[in-house]
């Protein structure tokens, strides 16, 4: 768990990552100033996810952004997102549903997948 951290750390330069036991052996990790892409209101976001203790054998999911993101064209988020509420501080947050049916510990990390969250959320998909 601590080696996906440190990756999600490195592959983030730049940006603050918060992390907190999740008291059964992972971690909640947040990913704060994330640049967003001009489809939304917002300029940047924080993103967040549990690192379980199964890490790395399986996959990290879901994973949160900022409760009141919006888009800039007023339409609705879309599907794979929703409201909620997540992490060891209970924050409201959006849910952004990406899983990755096809995981695979040898090549799958927690800092891939949040590259690739972030950019699904960013394309408006």
């Amino acid at each position: 768990m601590q080696r996906a951290v440190d990756e999600v750390c490195r592959t983030f330069d730049g940006h603050p990552v918060a992390t907190a036991a999740d008291g059964s052996g992972g971690a909640f990790v947040v990913i704060a100033g994330l640049a967003l892409s001009d489809l939304y209101a917002q300029d940047t976001t924080w993103l967040g996810f549990q690192v379980s203790y199964l890490y790395p054998a399986t996959d990290v999911y879901p994973h949160y952004v900022r409760p009141d993101l919006a888009r800039r064209d007023t339409a609705q988020l879309g599907i794979g997102f929703s409201a909620t509420t997540w992490g060891y501080d209970s924050r409201m947050a959006i849910q952004v549903s990406r899983r990755s049916n096809r995981w695979d510990p040898r090549v799958d990390t927690a800092a891939l997948k949040a590259v690739k969250v972030l950019a699904w959320v960013n394309s408006g998909a």
